[in-house]
Protein backbone atom coordinates (compact mmCIF):
# COMPACT_ATOMS: atom_id res chain seq x y z
CA UNK A 1 0.00 0.00 0.00
CA UNK A 2 2.93 2.37 0.61
CA UNK A 3 4.12 1.72 -2.94
CA UNK A 4 0.61 2.19 -4.34
CA UNK A 5 0.17 5.43 -2.39
CA UNK A 6 3.32 6.86 -3.94
CA UNK A 7 1.93 6.08 -7.40
CA UNK A 8 -1.39 7.81 -6.67
CA UNK A 9 0.36 10.83 -5.13
CA UNK A 10 2.60 11.09 -8.20
CA UNK A 11 -0.46 12.06 -10.27
CA UNK A 12 -0.33 15.48 -8.60
CA UNK A 13 -3.69 15.09 -6.86
CA UNK A 14 -3.36 16.40 -3.29
CA UNK A 15 -4.52 14.14 -0.45
CA UNK A 16 -4.85 14.72 3.26
CA UNK A 17 -4.40 11.15 4.51
CA UNK A 18 -6.13 9.93 7.67
CA UNK A 19 -4.30 6.70 8.56
CA UNK A 20 -6.22 4.04 10.51
CA UNK A 21 -5.30 0.48 11.55
CA UNK A 22 -7.50 -2.61 11.41
CA UNK A 23 -7.09 -6.37 11.36
CA UNK A 24 -5.21 -8.91 13.41
CA UNK A 25 -2.39 -6.47 14.27
CA UNK A 26 -4.69 -4.30 16.43
CA UNK A 27 -6.73 -7.14 17.95
CA UNK A 28 -4.73 -7.42 21.17
CA UNK A 29 -4.68 -3.68 21.84
CA UNK A 30 -8.23 -2.82 20.74
CA UNK A 31 -10.06 -6.08 21.44
CA UNK A 32 -11.49 -6.06 17.92
CA UNK A 33 -9.99 -6.17 14.40
CA UNK A 34 -12.38 -3.39 13.35
CA UNK A 35 -12.13 -0.54 15.89
CA UNK A 36 -14.84 2.12 16.07
CA UNK A 37 -12.39 4.85 15.05
CA UNK A 38 -11.89 3.13 11.67
CA UNK A 39 -15.62 3.24 10.95
CA UNK A 40 -15.86 6.82 12.26
CA UNK A 41 -13.02 7.90 9.97
CA UNK A 42 -14.73 6.45 6.90
CA UNK A 43 -18.05 8.03 7.83
CA UNK A 44 -16.34 11.38 8.34
CA UNK A 45 -14.29 11.32 5.14
CA UNK A 46 -16.79 9.53 2.91
CA UNK A 47 -14.05 7.61 1.11
CA UNK A 48 -11.33 5.15 2.14
CA UNK A 49 -8.54 3.25 0.43
CA UNK A 50 -7.96 -0.01 2.25
CA UNK A 51 -5.07 -2.43 2.16
CA UNK A 52 -5.57 -6.20 2.49
CA UNK A 53 -6.50 -6.95 6.11
CA UNK A 54 -6.01 -10.20 8.04
CA UNK A 55 -9.01 -11.31 10.11
CA UNK A 56 -8.06 -13.23 13.31
CA UNK A 57 -8.75 -16.97 13.01
CA UNK A 58 -10.97 -18.57 15.64
CA UNK A 59 -11.73 -15.32 17.49
CA UNK A 60 -15.45 -15.12 16.80
CA UNK A 61 -15.18 -12.29 14.26
CA UNK A 62 -16.51 -13.25 10.83
CA UNK A 63 -14.55 -10.87 8.61
CA UNK A 64 -13.21 -7.32 8.68
CA UNK A 65 -14.36 -6.89 5.09
CA UNK A 66 -17.89 -8.12 5.79
CA UNK A 67 -17.96 -5.99 8.96
CA UNK A 68 -17.07 -2.87 6.97
CA UNK A 69 -19.68 -3.53 4.31
CA UNK A 70 -22.50 -4.13 6.75
CA UNK A 71 -21.59 -1.43 9.29
CA UNK A 72 -21.38 1.24 6.55
CA UNK A 73 -24.06 -0.28 4.29
CA UNK A 74 -21.71 -0.49 1.33
CA UNK A 75 -24.31 -2.27 -0.75
CA UNK A 76 -22.34 -2.53 -4.00
CA UNK A 77 -19.19 -4.54 -4.58
CA UNK A 78 -17.68 -3.27 -7.85
CA UNK A 79 -14.99 -5.42 -9.44
CA UNK A 80 -13.74 -4.47 -12.91
CA UNK A 81 -11.92 -7.37 -14.59
CA UNK A 82 -9.83 -5.88 -17.39
CA UNK A 83 -6.94 -7.48 -19.27
CA UNK A 84 -3.80 -5.40 -19.82
CA UNK A 85 -1.36 -6.16 -22.61
CA UNK A 86 1.61 -8.10 -21.30
CA UNK A 87 -0.33 -10.11 -18.72
CA UNK A 88 -0.55 -13.84 -19.35
CA UNK A 89 -4.18 -14.78 -19.86
CA UNK A 90 -6.09 -17.68 -21.46
CA UNK A 91 -8.26 -15.18 -23.38
CA UNK A 92 -6.58 -11.80 -24.02
CA UNK A 93 -8.83 -8.77 -24.41
CA UNK A 94 -11.40 -9.49 -21.69
CA UNK A 95 -13.03 -6.37 -20.20
CA UNK A 96 -15.86 -7.19 -17.81
CA UNK A 97 -17.35 -5.45 -14.78
CA UNK A 98 -18.88 -7.39 -11.88
CA UNK A 99 -21.53 -5.52 -9.87
CA UNK A 100 -22.29 -7.63 -6.79
CA UNK A 101 -24.97 -7.02 -4.17
CA UNK A 102 -23.27 -6.87 -0.77
CA UNK A 103 -25.94 -6.83 1.93
CA UNK A 104 -28.04 -9.98 1.71
CA UNK A 105 -28.38 -13.41 0.05
CA UNK A 106 -26.63 -16.31 1.82
CA UNK A 107 -23.94 -13.89 3.04
CA UNK A 108 -26.42 -12.05 5.24
CA UNK A 109 -25.18 -14.20 8.11
CA UNK A 110 -28.57 -15.64 9.08
CA UNK A 111 -27.37 -19.12 10.01
CA UNK A 112 -28.41 -21.67 12.60
CA UNK A 113 -26.25 -24.51 13.88
CA UNK A 114 -27.52 -28.06 13.71
CA UNK A 115 -29.61 -28.95 16.75
CA UNK A 116 -30.39 -25.38 17.85
CA UNK A 117 -33.99 -24.43 18.71
CA UNK A 118 -34.09 -22.10 15.69
CA UNK A 119 -32.91 -24.84 13.33
CA UNK A 120 -35.43 -27.29 14.76
CA UNK A 121 -38.25 -24.78 14.33
CA UNK A 122 -37.40 -24.15 10.68
CA UNK A 123 -37.14 -27.90 10.08
CA UNK A 124 -40.64 -28.32 11.50
CA UNK A 125 -41.94 -25.59 9.20
CA UNK A 126 -40.39 -27.34 6.19
CA UNK A 127 -42.77 -30.32 6.58
CA UNK A 128 -40.19 -32.97 5.81
CA UNK A 129 -38.15 -31.10 3.19
CA UNK A 130 -35.14 -30.65 5.53
CA UNK A 131 -33.27 -33.41 7.38
CA UNK A 132 -33.60 -33.28 11.16
CA UNK A 133 -29.85 -32.85 11.75
CA UNK A 134 -29.36 -30.05 9.21
CA UNK A 135 -27.60 -26.75 9.84
CA UNK A 136 -29.50 -23.95 8.11
CA UNK A 137 -28.67 -20.75 6.25
CA UNK A 138 -31.41 -18.37 5.13
CA UNK A 139 -31.20 -16.61 1.76
CA UNK A 140 -32.99 -13.23 1.89
CA UNK A 141 -33.40 -11.30 -1.38
CA UNK A 142 -35.35 -8.05 -1.05
CA UNK A 143 -36.85 -5.77 -3.65
CA UNK A 144 -35.16 -2.70 -2.13
CA UNK A 145 -31.63 -4.11 -2.23
CA UNK A 146 -32.17 -5.70 -5.63
CA UNK A 147 -33.46 -2.48 -7.14
CA UNK A 148 -30.60 -0.28 -5.94
CA UNK A 149 -27.83 -2.69 -7.01
CA UNK A 150 -29.42 -3.20 -10.43
CA UNK A 151 -29.90 0.53 -10.86
CA UNK A 152 -26.24 1.03 -9.91
CA UNK A 153 -25.23 -1.44 -12.64
CA UNK A 154 -27.27 0.37 -15.29
CA UNK A 155 -26.06 3.80 -14.19
CA UNK A 156 -22.46 2.55 -14.31
CA UNK A 157 -23.04 1.14 -17.80
CA UNK A 158 -24.39 4.50 -19.01
CA UNK A 159 -21.60 6.52 -17.36
CA UNK A 160 -18.81 4.39 -18.82
CA UNK A 161 -20.51 3.76 -22.19
CA UNK A 162 -21.06 0.04 -21.71
CA UNK A 163 -23.47 -1.72 -24.05
CA UNK A 164 -25.18 -4.33 -21.89
CA UNK A 165 -26.03 -5.44 -18.37
CA UNK A 166 -26.47 -9.15 -17.67
CA UNK A 167 -28.66 -10.07 -14.69
CA UNK A 168 -27.23 -13.36 -13.41
CA UNK A 169 -29.51 -15.59 -11.34
CA UNK A 170 -30.79 -19.13 -10.87
CA UNK A 171 -34.37 -17.96 -11.25
CA UNK A 172 -35.51 -21.13 -12.99
CA UNK A 173 -35.06 -23.03 -9.69
CA UNK A 174 -35.09 -20.35 -6.97
CA UNK A 175 -38.28 -18.77 -8.23
CA UNK A 176 -39.08 -16.55 -5.24
CA UNK A 177 -35.62 -15.20 -4.32
CA UNK A 178 -33.67 -15.14 -7.58
CA UNK A 179 -37.01 -14.74 -9.34
CA UNK A 180 -37.54 -11.46 -7.48
CA UNK A 181 -34.06 -10.26 -8.48
CA UNK A 182 -34.76 -11.03 -12.15
CA UNK A 183 -38.19 -9.39 -12.06
CA UNK A 184 -36.71 -6.19 -10.64
CA UNK A 185 -33.95 -6.25 -13.28
CA UNK A 186 -36.55 -6.32 -16.02
CA UNK A 187 -38.45 -3.44 -14.42
CA UNK A 188 -35.33 -1.30 -14.01
CA UNK A 189 -34.21 -2.06 -17.58
CA UNK A 190 -37.30 -0.30 -18.96
CA UNK A 191 -35.91 3.03 -17.73
CA UNK A 192 -32.74 2.49 -19.80
CA UNK A 193 -34.23 1.36 -23.10
CA UNK A 194 -32.21 2.71 -25.99
CA UNK A 195 -29.20 3.25 -23.72
CA UNK A 196 -28.25 -0.15 -22.31
CA UNK A 197 -29.46 -3.64 -23.23
CA UNK A 198 -30.55 -6.12 -20.52
CA UNK A 199 -29.42 -9.72 -21.06
CA UNK A 200 -31.32 -12.25 -18.94
CA UNK A 201 -33.17 -15.61 -18.80
CA UNK A 202 -31.47 -18.81 -20.06
CA UNK A 203 -28.36 -17.04 -21.31
CA UNK A 204 -27.49 -15.72 -17.85
CA UNK A 205 -28.46 -18.51 -15.46
CA UNK A 206 -25.43 -18.70 -13.17
CA UNK A 207 -24.40 -22.21 -14.19
CA UNK A 208 -24.65 -21.42 -17.90
CA UNK A 209 -22.94 -18.06 -17.35
CA UNK A 210 -19.98 -19.85 -15.70
CA UNK A 211 -19.56 -21.92 -18.84
CA UNK A 212 -19.95 -18.99 -21.21
CA UNK A 213 -17.47 -16.82 -19.31
CA UNK A 214 -14.83 -19.49 -19.85
CA UNK A 215 -15.72 -20.05 -23.52
CA UNK A 216 -16.53 -16.55 -24.79
CA UNK A 217 -16.28 -13.84 -22.11
CA UNK A 218 -16.15 -11.06 -24.71
CA UNK A 219 -19.91 -11.55 -25.27
CA UNK A 220 -20.55 -9.84 -21.93
CA UNK A 221 -20.02 -6.40 -20.47
CA UNK A 222 -21.51 -5.53 -17.04
CA UNK A 223 -22.77 -8.40 -14.87
CA UNK A 224 -25.09 -7.69 -11.92
CA UNK A 225 -25.53 -10.49 -9.42
CA UNK A 226 -26.79 -11.41 -5.95
CA UNK A 227 -24.08 -11.72 -3.31
CA UNK A 228 -22.96 -15.36 -3.53
CA UNK A 229 -22.91 -15.62 -7.32
CA UNK A 230 -21.08 -12.30 -7.50
CA UNK A 231 -18.38 -13.51 -5.14
CA UNK A 232 -17.77 -16.68 -7.14
CA UNK A 233 -17.92 -15.22 -10.64
CA UNK A 234 -15.75 -12.22 -9.76
CA UNK A 235 -12.92 -14.63 -8.91
CA UNK A 236 -13.55 -16.54 -12.14
CA UNK A 237 -13.36 -13.30 -14.14
CA UNK A 238 -10.21 -12.25 -12.28
CA UNK A 239 -8.67 -15.52 -13.46
CA UNK A 240 -9.48 -14.60 -17.05
CA UNK A 241 -7.45 -11.37 -16.84
CA UNK A 242 -4.41 -12.66 -14.97
CA UNK A 243 -5.52 -13.44 -11.42
CA UNK A 244 -6.39 -11.69 -8.19
CA UNK A 245 -3.04 -9.90 -8.22
CA UNK A 246 -4.32 -7.54 -10.92
CA UNK A 247 -7.95 -7.32 -9.75
CA UNK A 248 -9.06 -4.07 -8.05
CA UNK A 249 -12.33 -3.61 -6.22
CA UNK A 250 -14.59 -1.13 -4.48
CA UNK A 251 -17.40 -1.34 -1.95
CA UNK A 252 -19.78 1.54 -2.49
CA UNK A 253 -22.74 2.83 -0.52
CA UNK A 254 -25.06 5.81 -0.85
CA UNK A 255 -22.76 8.04 1.24
CA UNK A 256 -19.41 6.22 1.45
CA UNK A 257 -17.01 4.16 -0.63
CA UNK A 258 -14.09 1.90 0.29
CA UNK A 259 -11.55 0.93 -2.39
CA UNK A 260 -9.37 -2.17 -2.06
CA UNK A 261 -7.49 -4.93 -3.84
CA UNK A 262 -9.71 -7.95 -4.46
CA UNK A 263 -7.06 -10.32 -3.09
CA UNK A 264 -6.62 -11.08 0.60
CA UNK A 265 -3.63 -10.48 2.85
CA UNK A 266 -0.31 -12.33 2.82
CA UNK A 267 1.25 -11.70 6.26
CA UNK A 268 4.27 -13.93 5.61
CA UNK A 269 5.46 -11.53 2.88
CA UNK A 270 4.95 -8.35 4.90
CA UNK A 271 7.87 -5.93 4.67
CA UNK A 272 9.85 -8.07 2.21
CA UNK A 273 9.47 -5.77 -0.84
CA UNK A 274 8.29 -8.76 -2.85
CA UNK A 275 4.56 -8.74 -3.50
CA UNK A 276 2.78 -7.44 -6.58
CA UNK A 277 1.26 -3.96 -5.95
CA UNK A 278 -0.91 -3.98 -9.11
CA UNK A 279 -4.32 -4.59 -7.52
CA UNK A 280 -3.66 -1.95 -4.84
CA UNK A 281 -2.54 0.58 -7.48
CA UNK A 282 -5.56 -0.15 -9.69
CA UNK A 283 -7.92 0.19 -6.71
CA UNK A 284 -6.37 3.63 -6.17
CA UNK A 285 -7.14 4.36 -9.82
CA UNK A 286 -10.79 3.44 -9.16
CA UNK A 287 -10.77 5.78 -6.17
CA UNK A 288 -9.51 8.64 -8.35
CA UNK A 289 -12.37 8.05 -10.80
CA UNK A 290 -14.88 8.01 -7.94
CA UNK A 291 -13.49 11.36 -6.78
CA UNK A 292 -13.89 12.81 -10.27
CA UNK A 293 -10.13 12.89 -10.94
CA UNK A 294 -10.51 11.28 -14.37
CA UNK A 295 -7.33 12.66 -15.92
CA UNK A 296 -5.22 11.45 -13.00
CA UNK A 297 -6.88 8.02 -13.12
CA UNK A 298 -6.22 7.71 -16.85
CA UNK A 299 -2.59 8.69 -16.28
CA UNK A 300 -2.17 5.88 -13.72
CA UNK A 301 -3.79 3.36 -16.06
CA UNK A 302 -1.66 4.35 -19.07
CA UNK A 303 1.55 4.22 -17.02
CA UNK A 304 0.59 0.87 -15.51
CA UNK A 305 -0.13 -0.51 -18.99
CA UNK A 306 3.21 0.73 -20.30
CA UNK A 307 5.20 -0.95 -17.51
CA UNK A 308 3.26 -4.21 -17.70
CA UNK A 309 3.56 -4.38 -21.48
CA UNK A 310 7.31 -3.80 -21.38
CA UNK A 311 7.56 -6.56 -18.76
CA UNK A 312 10.91 -5.39 -17.40
CA UNK A 313 10.18 -3.75 -14.03
CA UNK A 314 7.57 -6.15 -12.67
CA UNK A 315 7.40 -8.50 -9.68
CA UNK A 316 8.26 -12.18 -9.89
CA UNK A 317 4.65 -13.36 -10.38
CA UNK A 318 4.31 -11.26 -13.55
CA UNK A 319 7.39 -12.74 -15.21
CA UNK A 320 7.12 -15.72 -17.63
CA UNK A 321 8.63 -17.88 -14.86
CA UNK A 322 8.46 -17.12 -11.15
CA UNK A 323 12.20 -17.79 -10.76
CA UNK A 324 13.17 -15.08 -13.28
CA UNK A 325 16.18 -13.24 -11.73
CA UNK A 326 15.21 -10.00 -13.50
CA UNK A 327 12.09 -9.58 -11.35
CA UNK A 328 11.99 -6.40 -9.25
CA UNK A 329 10.49 -5.64 -5.86
CA UNK A 330 7.27 -3.89 -4.90
CA UNK A 331 8.98 -0.53 -4.47
CA UNK A 332 10.86 -0.76 -7.78
CA UNK A 333 7.73 -1.63 -9.73
CA UNK A 334 5.99 1.42 -8.27
CA UNK A 335 9.05 3.54 -9.19
CA UNK A 336 8.79 2.33 -12.78
CA UNK A 337 5.09 3.26 -12.98
CA UNK A 338 5.80 6.70 -11.54
CA UNK A 339 8.55 7.21 -14.10
CA UNK A 340 6.23 6.08 -16.88
CA UNK A 341 3.68 8.74 -15.91
CA UNK A 342 6.05 11.40 -17.19
CA UNK A 343 6.04 9.80 -20.64
CA UNK A 344 2.43 8.73 -21.24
Amino acid sequence: MNAARRVIEATGVKFDWDFQDAGVDVMEKKGTPLPDEVLESIRRNGVAWKGPVTTPVGKGFRSVNVGLRHSLELYCCLRPCKWYRGIRSPIPGVDLVIVRENMEDLYAGVEFESGTPEAKQIIEWSKGKIDKDAAISIKPISERNSRRIIKFAFDYAVKYKRKSVSAVTKANIMKYTDGLFLRVAREVAKDYEGKVELIDVEYTLVDNMSRLLVMRPKDFDVLVLPNLYGDILSDLCAGLVGGLGVAPGANIGEKMAVFEATHGSAPRYKGQNKVNPSACILSGMLMLRHLGEMEAADKVERAFQAVIEEGKDVTYDMKPTREDPSAVGTKEMADAIIAAMKKV
